[in-house]
C-alpha cells in the first residue's frame, strides 16, 4: 500500500538533496542507496499497517534517522572527523529543515549545475537525482540514447565527486551563472509532465516544475525576464491540462478539447507574467514559447487561432534555437496557417533528421496533412508508423484511431 496523494518522485528527490547536502558529492551513491532503502522500508511497513497520516514527514524522519546512523557507524569512511559533541547529527537535522533559497531541491539544482560539467551532463544529473527521471525519460527529454545518458550520468557523478564540495547558493553573480541551466532543467521537467515519454500527462511533474520556477521568480537574483517568461509559458500550458484527456484517459487533439475546461485563472496569471517579462530588452526562447502558448489560450477554437502569428513567432524561435523539434512545430503551424500542401512541403526537409526519427510526431504530422489533402492511403501509413513509434499506450491508441479513420475514408 502507498500513501494517498504522495508524490514519491518528489519525496525521493527531497531526501536525496538533503542527504547529499550533508554527505557531499563524494558519497552521492550512498545517498541514493539510503533513499532507496527508506522507500523500500516504507512500502513494506505501510503494506502491513497502512500509510501514516503524514507520509511525507515519515519519510523525511526515516531518511534523517538513517543518515544519523550512518554518521555514527561509519564516520571514518564517510570522511567525518570524530564528533563527540554530536555536531554531525546537528548538521543532519539542519539539512532536513533549512535552506537558503527556500527549497533544498532548488538549492541542489544550482549545486549540480556546476561549470565543471557540460550542460547535457548537468541536465541529466538534475533530471535523475532531483526530478526522479529514469534513464529512458532522460534520453527522451534530451533527444539522446539511453547508452549516452548512462555515460553522462556516470561521468557527471565522477566529476562532482572529485569536486568534493557543494556549491553554496550565495551571491547574485554566482546564481546568474548557473541560472540558465536550472531554468532548462525546469523546462524539461515541465515538458515531461505535459507530454512525456512515460505517461502522456503527469500533472504532478508540471506542478513541481511550476513550484520551483515560482521560487526562482520570488528570488531577487533569479527573477529575470527569462525566468518570468518561463513561468508564464508553464501557466499557459498547465491551464490546458484539464482538457487534454478524455474521461477514459484517452488523449485528445487540440480541436477535440473542451476549452471551457481550460483554467482561466492560470491563463490570466500567464498573461500577467508575460507582461512583466517584457520589461527588459531580452528576447529569449522562453519569451517566444510563452507568446506562442498565449496565442493558443487567447483563441476560442483551432479555426479561430492566429496561426500566421504563430508561424512568425516560430520563425523567431528557430533563429534563436534551430532545433529539429522547433522546425517540426513550425512546419505544423505553417500547415495550419497556409494549408495541408504547405505543411507537407515544410515537413519534407525534416525526413532525414535523426533526432526526429524515433519520435512519433513527425509521422503523425505527415498523416494529418496527408489526410487533409485527401491522400488517405498515405495518411493511413503515416499514422501506422506513428503508432509504432508511440512512447506510451495512450499515444499508440490515438494514432491507431487516426489510422482507422483514414482507412474508412
Amino acid at each position: 500500500m502507498s500513501a494517498p496523494n504522495l508524490d514519491f518522485r518528489r519525496e525521493s528527490a527531497r531526501m536525496t538533496a538533503a542527504l547529499t547536502r550533508v554527505l557531499g558529492f563524494g558519497n552521492l551513491a550512498l545517498a541514493e542507496d539510503v533513499v532507496q532503502d527508506v522507500l523500500v522500508r516504507a512500502l513494506e511497513a505501510w503494506a502491513i499497517s497502512g500509510p501514516p497520516r503524514d507520509a511525507s514527514a515519515w519519510l523525511i524522519a526515516a531518511a534523517r534517522n538513517r543518515a544519523i546512523d550512518l554518521i555514527r557507524r561509519e564516520r571514518t569512511r564517510l570522511r567525518f572527523a570524530p564528533d563527540p559533541a554530536g555536531e554531525g547529527e546537528s548538521t543532519i537535522t539542519a539539512a532536513f529543515t533549512e535552506s537558503e533559497i527556500a527549497d533544498e531541491l532548488l538549492r541542489m539544482m544550482f549545486s549540480v549545475c556546476s561549470p565543471v560539467l557540460p550542460e547535457p551532463a548537468q541536465l541529466a544529473l538534475v533530471l535523475k537525482l532531483l526530478c526522479g527521471f529514469g534513464t529512458r525519460e532522460i534520453a527522451a527529454a534530451l533527444l539522446s540514447s539511453e547508452a549516452a545518458v548512462e555515460k553522462l550520468l556516470n561521468r557527471g557523478k565522477e566529476a562532482l565527486a572529485r569536486s568534493g564540495t557543494l556549491f553554496e547558493v550565495a551571491g547574485r553573480e554566482q546564481l546568474r551563472k548557473r541560472l540558465g541551466a536550472v531554468e532548462h532543467a525546469l523546462y524539461l521537467l515541465f515538458s515531461e509532465g505535459y507530454h512525456g515519454s512515460g505517461e502522456p500527462v503527469q500533472e504532478e511533474l508540471c506542478a513541481e516544475a511550476m513550484r520551483l520556477c515560482g521560487l526562482l521568480a520570488q528570488h531577487p537574483a533569479c527573477a529575470t525576464p527569462r525566468t518570468l517568461a518561463l513561468l508564464a509559458m508553464m501557466c499557459f500550458h498547465a491551464a490546458r491540462l484539464p482538457a487534454r484527456r478524455a474521461p477514459d484517459g484517452a488523449l485528445l487533439l487540440l480541436e477535440q478539447q473542451d476549452r471551457s475546461r481550460w483554467d482561466r485563472a492560470l491563463i490570466a496569471r500567464g498573461f500577467a507574467l508575460l507582461d512583466r517579462s517584457a520589461e527588459g530588452d531580452e528576447l529569449s526562447e522562453y519569451h517566444l514559447e510563452a507568446a506562442i502558448a498565449s496565442v493558443h489560450c487567447a483563441a476560442d477554437s483551432v479555426a479561430g487561432t492566429d496561426w500566421a502569428r504563430i508561424v512568425d513567432l516560430y520563425d523567431l524561435l528557430y533563429g534563436l534555437r534551430p532545433s529539429p523539434v522547433v522546425a517540426l512545430n513550425r512546419a505544423i503551424a505553417i500547415g495550419e496557417a497556409r494549408g495541408a500542401e504547405a505543411g507537407l512541403a515544410a515537413l519534407g526537409p525534416l525526413a532525414d533528421e535523426a533526432k526526429l526519427s524515433v519520435s512519433p510526431f513527425l509521422a503523425g504530422a505527415l498523416g494529418r496533412f496527408q489526410q487533409q489533402a485527401g491522400r488517405t492511403a498515405e495518411a493511413e501509413r503515416a499514422f501506422g508508423e506513428a503508432a509504432g513509434k508511440a512512447r506510451n499506450p495512450a499515444e499508440a491508441k490515438l494514432f491507431r484511431e487516426l489510422q482507422s479513420q483514414s482507412r474508412k475514408k
